[in-house]
């Protein structure tokens, strides 16, 4: 039973006897949950304007709403997600998730800005789901098909990202009312819950399965929880595959940043005159790349890895090349520039992760967090300097 209360369907109880397979309606729903929990972090960057009519404050107050959002995912991917390395997933999943559920509705009754801020931080905080379903994906699927199912579960974030900036917009202003997109995100939550109740098996955690196997610990000495945040500041600088990867993401989110920054000045001025929602819509044009997911996994899984990342870093060359030299002349130039952009960003990241995961299968959820901090922290630098 989960929590000793809640009953595991049978088909997902653990027996070692019999082995669980990873199926493409499990990395379906992996993708899928990513998606409705990610989009937390980005619901609120439309509606600010909305969020200083309601709450009566000014612009430059409700500025802070994303730093504060992104700063509580950075805390929560250093103190939760590497928990994926000492206790059993299936229950680590259902706590955050149900807690973001939670909060995400907290965030919809906020009465005022304060406790809209504390209850975005917090809500930050626990949407960490798609940073404990990527590793997990990782251990489950077999080695052949680890790329493949990186590469869905990663395109359902992307997706996430691309759709909440576009919801947040359209929602807001077809019902003139900021909480509906925050309902809107509850209820998706909420179906992702009772998904992963129904699929999730009840793996054991790398503690038991090291135990049981009789190999010692990575560590080589008990593994508790504040262990585990040491070993990640030791794998931060001592591993190169992670530090050339954490490299990897700092600059993809460089590009990725700049990108769709210029890209709002560029659709907003001659020759488009494009109005917010247009331009808003028109980030829905990233979901081509999502769509080439499984075919970019499968490609990722017959290449060597760093071919991979150079072939990636090709398309987005070819991204900025085309935005440089022919955004401004026609729409179609920038279309290819954004898909460009989305397919050698999904397949760089695709690669860096699975590489990053041969160090050590035991020690993936940390290597995942150190990954994922490096990146955040940038993300929430340039936000600040903003």
């Amino acid at each position: 039973r989960d929590f000793g209360v809640v009953p595991i369907p049978s088909a997902r109880q653990y027996h070692p006897e019999r082995p669980f397979h990873f199926t493409m309606t499990l990395n379906i729903i992996f993708g899928f949950a990513s998606t409705t929990t990610v989009a937390n972090l980005y619901y609120c960057q439309p509606l600010l304007v909305d969020f200083a009519k309601a709450f009566n404050v000014s612009n430059d107050k409700v500025s802070t709403i994303p730093t504060i959002t992104q700063a509580g995912y950075a805390t929560g991917l250093l103190l939760i997600t590497p928990l994926g390395d000492l206790v059993r997933r299936r229950p680590l999943l259902l706590i955050v998730l149900t807690l973001s559920t939670l909060l995400t509705m907290g965030v919809a009754l906020s009465p005022n800005l304060l406790t809209f801020q504390i209850l975005s931080f917090f809500l930050g905080v626990v949407t960490v789901t798609p940073q404990i379903l990527i590793p997990f994906a990782g251990d489950l699927a077999p080695p052949e098909r680890r790329a493949s199912a990186l590469s869905i579960v990663l395109s359902g974030l992307i997706l996430g990202v691309i759709i909440a900036r576009a919801l947040g917009g359209i929602v807001a202003d077809a019902s003139g009312s900021w909480e509906n997109v925050y309902w809107i995100g509850m209820g998706l939550q909420a179906s992702a819950l009772g998904l992963l109740w129904w699929i999730l098996p009840d793996w054991p955690s790398k503690v038991e399965l090291l135990a049981a196997t009789q190999r010692n610990n990575p560590d080589k000495r008990p593994l508790t929880y504040f262990t585990i945040l040491s070993s990640m500041a030791k794998l931060a600088v001592t591993e190169p595959a992670l530090i050339q990867g954490c490299i990897i993401g700092l600059v993809n989110q460089m590009v990725f940043s700049g990108f769709w920054v210029t890209l709002t000045f560029l659709l907003a001025d001659a020759p488009y005159h494009y109005s917010t929602l247009k331009i808003g819509i028109f980030g829905l044009v990233g979901i081509l790349g999502v769509i080439t997911a499984p075919l970019v996994g499968r490609l990722i899984d017959n290449l060597v890895l760093w071919v991979g990342i150079f072939v990636s870093a090709c398309a987005l060359m070819l991204s900025q090349v085309l935005m440089v030299g022919a955004a401004g002349i026609n729409i179609g130039a920038v279309i290819v520039a954004c898909f460009a952009l989305d397919v050698g960003l999904q397949m760089q990241q695709v690669s860096a992760t699975t590489k990053i995961y041969q160090i050590d299968p035991a020690l993936r959820a940390r290597l995942n967090a150190v990954y994922m901090i490096s990146v955040s922290y940038f993300t929430c630098l340039s936000r600040y300097s903003d």
